[in-house]
């Protein structure tokens, strides 16, 4: 595996569940049910994401997800965790 991939996370949705996916860890946490997908990602800066989102019957909007309180509600300590996450793309989903 190349180190490109080894750094890189994966932003996907299905319904109204949102996944990150890094490593061996596939984080899930709710968003709107009327999210189409994600659609860009504009900006990852160590657990903030800016993305754009396409909504349905809204468009397209700037959208912001920040892991950080995420992470600490599932007790992975964000610090170590995202550490060596370089890049985010967007993904399919995959259960």
């Amino acid at each position: 595996m190349s180190k490109e991939i080894d750094n890189q996370a994966i932003l996907s949705n299905f319904g109204n569940m949102t996944s990150f996916r890094y490593g061996d860890y596939n984080i899930r946490f709710r968003t709107s049910p009327v999210l189409n997908k994600y659609t860009e990602i504009k900006e990852w800066d160590n657990g903030y994401l800016v993305v754009m989102a396409d909504y349905e019957g809204i468009g397209i909007i700037e959208e912001y997800i920040d892991l950080v309180p995420i992470l600490n509600n599932l007790y992975i300590n964000p610090n170590i965790f995202l550490k060596d996450i370089k890049t985010v793309k967007i993904g399919n989903y995959e259960q």
